[in-house]
């Protein structure tokens, strides 16, 4: 039976997959990141292809716990969400500063993207996950991921810079840890 035909089978009888596939049908768990939200689960693709040094990173920072319980300090409607600063200020990171890994990926809905300032090697702990297109942001920042479930959680994340009562990260875990 072919991997077309069995996925077939298992959606026309209603099952779904807890976890992405890879294009060689084995789950890949370690680059995949849970991101937990008071309303639900945002799974996120990493991607090591385009940006190997920040992929690492940020699950190195999911690993020590660091994401979790910070807040969304910047959402703005009909662009992004922006969060990882520890202090919730727009000011914080971790204190390590990650080297620009541009790529031609597009800014598309569900892309996740490292913040920086001007420097475009000031990359830290700041990333930002787009509600919308974002073309201008091509080739300026860099992608590190896309959202492929839980999308409608992350258009719930509460706006405003910062917003009034803000959403936080429950919970940021790289998948192969997950329990």
């Amino acid at each position: 039976m072919t991997r077309r035909r069995f996925l077939g089978l298992i959606a026309a009888v209603g099952c779904t997959f807890a976890q992405p596939f890879t294009a060689e049908g084995s789950e890949d768990l370690e680059n995949t990141l849970y991101l937990d939200l008071a309303a639900g689960r945002v799974v996120i693709r990493l991607r090591p292809d385009l940006a190997p040094n920040h992929v690492a990173r940020i699950k190195e920072l999911a690993r020590q716990g660091f994401y979790d319980g910070i807040v969304f300090h910047r959402v703005i409607a009909g662009f992004m969400a922006q969060s990882g600063d520890p202090t919730g200020t727009g000011r914080g990171g971790s204190g390590k500063k990650i080297k620009a890994e541009f790529s031609k990926q597009p800014f598309v809905r569900g892309t996740v993207g490292m913040a920086r300032a001007q420097d475009p090697d000031s990359g830290d702990s700041q990333f930002f996950i787009m509600f919308a297109d974002g073309s201008f942001l091509n080739g300026q920042y860099t992608v590190w991921g896309e959202v492929t479930e839980g999308m409608e959680h992350v258009d719930g994340i509460a706006k405003g810079e910062p917003p009034a009562k803000p959403d936080k990260i429950v919970k940021m875990q790289v998948a192969a840890d997950a329990q």
